[in-house]
């Protein structure tokens, strides 16, 4: 309540008087001073309270943001590790196919080269055995010219006219001959 209401009556005189000379009135002051406090009460509950709240709120919310800025640099860096990691085993594998490919690619080659020898091997046999065969026939043809120009020339040098027995007779002899 009031301080100077409870003052002993001793020195309400000399309170009195400094009161007085400052203007104060007793039933002013107690109706100022509980006005003062209803508005302190009401500034305090409906201005104050609210906007330090909101301050509060703000606050938090500001290192909430905070908190989640970190989290999410954090997070983040984890992704961009993954993301190293995840490069390095494509490269890796990238690599290991590559690598698979030139092999393969090598083994296809080698077994092409080899088909290619074994046909031109084949090649080179048949082209033998055509050769053996044309010179097989050449001779046989060559043995029948020969015979022919054997038995012509006989005919011309004896001035006879040779019968099949001695054609065939010749043909034999000079064909005996050729193959000694």
């Amino acid at each position: 309540m009031n301080a100077l209401i409870l003052l002993p009556e001793a020195g309400t005189g000399q309170i009195q008087q400094i009161a007085n000379t400052f203007g104060v009135d007793q039933p002013h002051l107690a109706a100022q001073i509980i006005s003062f406090s209803i508005v302190c009460v009401l500034l305090h509950r409906f201005a104050y309270k609210p906007v330090l709240q909101m301050l509060e709120d703000r606050r938090l919310q500001i290192a909430q943001g905070l908190a989640d800025t970190e989290k999410i640099k954090s997070e983040l860096a984890q992704i961009e590790i993954q993301r190293q990691e995840i490069m390095m085993q494509a490269n890796a594998h990238a690599t290991k196919l590559i690598e698979e490919a030139q092999a393969a690619a090598t083994r296809v080659q080698e077994r092409e080269t080899q088909k290619a020898i074994a046909a031109a091997e084949q090649i080179i046999v048949k082209a033998r055995e055509v050769t053996v065969q044309e010179h097989a026939l050449m001779l046989v043809e060559l043995k029948r010219e020969v015979g022919r120009l054997v038995l012509q020339a006989t005919a011309t040098v004896t001035g006879m006219i040779l019968t099949p027995n001695d054609q065939r007779r010749l043909a034999e002899e000079t064909t005996r001959q050729l193959a000694a």
